[in-house]
C-alpha cells in the first residue's frame, strides 16, 4: 500500500481527482440535509412529503442526468489521447442535449404530477408533494447543464474547480432554505416551496459561475472552446450511445429507491418519515462515496486513452481502499449516534409520543444501512470503474434485472400480499445492495473491459 501512493494512478493521484469530487458532493447532501432538517423541523407532513416528491423529481432528472454525465468519460479518453479539440466538441454536445432535456423534463413537470397521488399517502402528504414537485420539475433541466458544464474540469482531473463552484452553490442554497421556509429577514413563509424554490436559485447560481470560467480566451486558446461549438452528429450519436445507457442505469438505481420510498410509505407517516430520515442521513455516507466513482472513471477513462489498463486496476484499487475507509467511519458514526442524527430532523409540532415511534423504527433502519454500507461503496467504485472504460451496458442490465427481481417484486408482494412491516422491506433494499456489489466485482476482475473505448 505504502508503494502505490506516489505511482502513476496510485492513492496520491486518486486522491487528488477524488477528494474534491467527494467534498464536492458533500456540499450537495449539505444542501440536501439542510433542506431536510428545515423542512423537518418545519411540520411532520413537509419532511414526509419532501423525500417522495424530491426522488420522483431526481427519478426523471436522474436520466438526463446519466447520459449528460457521460461526456465525463469522452473528455477524460480524449483528454489522455492528447486531443484537445474533441474535449471543447464534447462538451459542446452535452451542452445541446442538456439544453433539449430541460425541455422534456418541463413538459414532464406539467404532465406527470398525478403520480404522485399512485403512492397512496395521506392527503395532505400529497398536497405537499405536488407543489414541491412542480417546482422542481420547472428547473430540472439546469442540475443536468451543471452536469455537462462540470464534465470540462472533472474529465481532464481538475475537480478543484468543481468543488468550489458547488460550495459556493451550497453557501447560497442554506440560509435562502432557511429564509424561504420559515419566513425569514424580508421573505414570505413559503414552507415547502421555499425548499423548492432556494434549491432552483443555488442551480443557477453554479451554472452562472460556470459559463466564465469556461468560455475564455484562455481555454479558447489551449481547447477551441468557443470555435468549436459547432454540432458533431457522429460524436453526438455516439455519447447518446453509451449515454443512454448509462441514463437508463441511473435511472433504473433511482427507480429502485423511488419505489422503496413509496412501499413504506404505504406503511403510514411515522414510519415514512422514520425511512425518509434515516435515507437523508444515508446520503452522508453515499454522495461523498459517489464522488470518488466519478473519479475512478475519469481516471480508468484517461488510463485506457493512454493504453494503460494497468493504469485503471491500479487507480480502482486504490478507491475501493478509500472509499472502505470512508464508508467504515460512517457505519460507525451511524451505530453510536443514532439518536443524536435522528433528532436533527425533529419537527417542533410532534409530540414525544409520535417522536420516540419515529426513533425506534429510525433507530433498526440506520442498523440496515451499517449492514451494507461497504457494500454500496464497492457498488459505486466498480460500476464507477466499468463505466469509465465504456461497459456500461453491462451495468445497466444488472441494475435494470436486479431492480425487478430484488427490489420491485418483493418489495409490492411484502407490502400488498403479505401485510410485512417496514423491517422487511429494509432487509429487502440491503440485499439488493450486497448483490450488486458482488456482481459489479466479479465483472471488473473478469477483466472484459480493458479492450473498451467509447473514442474513435
Amino acid at each position: 500500500m505504502v508503494s502505490r501512493w506516489n505511482q502513476p494512478f496510485g492513492y496520491k493521484d486518486v486522491l487528488k481527482i477524488s477528494l474534491p469530487l467527494a467534498v464536492s458532493m458533500a456540499s450537495t447532501t449539505l444542501m440536501q440535509i439542510t433542506d431536510r432538517i428545515f423542512l423537518g423541523r418545519y411540520s411532520v407532513e413537509a419532511i414526509a412529503a419532501a423525500l417522495p416528491a424530491g426522488i420522483l423529481a431526481f427519478l426523471f432528472i436522474s436520466f438526463f442526468m446519466g447520459v449528460a454525465s457521460y461526456i465525463n468519460v469522452f473528455i477524460a479518453q480524449y483528454t489522455g489521447a492528447v486531443r484537445p479539440d474533441k474535449v471543447a466538441t464534447s462538451l459542446w454536445q452535452g451542452i445541446y442535449f442538456s439544453l433539449i432535456a430541460w425541455i422534456v423534463l418541463v413538459v414532464i413537470g406539467h404532465f406527470l404530477t398525478p403520480l404522485l397521488a399512485l403512492g397512496g399517502h395521506p392527503p395532505e402528504v400529497i398536497v405537499l408533494e405536488t407543489q414541491y414537485f412542480k417546482i422542481l420539475m420547472f428547473g430540472a433541466g439546469l442540475p443536468v447543464l451543471d452536469t455537462a458544464l462540470s464534465s470540462f474540469y472533472s474529465g481532464r482531473g481538475l475537480t478543484r474547480t468543481v468543488m468550489l463552484v458547488n460550495m459556493l452553490g451550497a453557501l447560497v442554497n442554506i440560509p435562502l432554505d432557511y429564509a424561504l421556509i420559515n419566513g425569514i429577514w424580508i421573505f414570505p413563509e413559503m414552507g415547502i416551496r421555499g425548499a423548492a424554490i432556494a434549491t432552483i436559485v443555488s442551480w443557477c447560481v453554479i451554472i452562472c459561475l460556470y459559463c466564465p470560467l469556461i468560455f475564455n480566451s484562455k481555454n479558447e486558446k489551449k481547447y477551441g472552446i468557443i470555435s468549436n461549438f459547432k454540432f458533431a452528429p457522429n460524436l453526438f450519436r455516439r455519447f447518446i450511445r453509451f449515454g443512454m445507457s448509462n441514463g437508463m442505469q441511473f435511472f433504473l438505481d433511482i427507480f429502485a429507491v423511488t419505489f422503496f420510498v413509496y412501499m413504506v410509505g404505504r406503511l403510514g407517516t411515522i414510519i415514512l418519515a422514520a425511512s425518509n430520515i434515516a435515507l437523508s442521513i444515508d446520503g452522508i455516507s453515499f454522495f461523498p462515496a459517489y464522488g470518488i466513482s466519478v473519479g475512478v472513471s475519469t481516471l480508468v477513462g484517461q488510463a485506457l486513452g493512454q493504453n494503460r489498463p494497468d493504469y485503471a486496476k491500479r487507480a480502482t484499487t486504490c478507491a475501493f481502499h478509500i472509499t472502505c475507509v470512508w464508508m467504515g467511519f460512517m457505519g460507525l458514526i451511524y451505530l453510536l449516534m443514532p439518536d443524536t442524527l435522528i433528532t436533527m430532523f425533529r419537527p417542533h409540532e410532534i409530540n414525544d409520543a409520535q417522536f420516540a415511534e419515529v426513533l425506534v423504527h429510525g433507530r433498526v433502519f440506520l442498523l440496515f444501512m451499517v449492514a451494507y454500507i461497504l457494500f454500496d461503496g464497492l457498488v459505486l467504485v466498480y460500476s464507477g470503474a466499468l463505466k469509465g472504460a465504456g461497459d456500461v451496458v453491462f451495468v445497466m442490465k444488472a441494475v435494470g434485472f436486479f431492480c425487478v427481481l430484488l427490489m420491485v417484486i418483493p418489495c409490492y408482494l411484502g407490502v400488498e400480499v403479505f401485510k410485512a412491516g417496514p423491517n422487511f422491506l429494509w432487509t429487502i433494499f440491503t440485499a439488493y445492495v450486497v448483490v450488486l456489489s458482488l456482481v459489479f466485482y466479479i465483472r471488473f476482475k473478469g477483466g472484459k473491459w480493458q479492450y473498451m473505448r467509447v473514442i474513435e
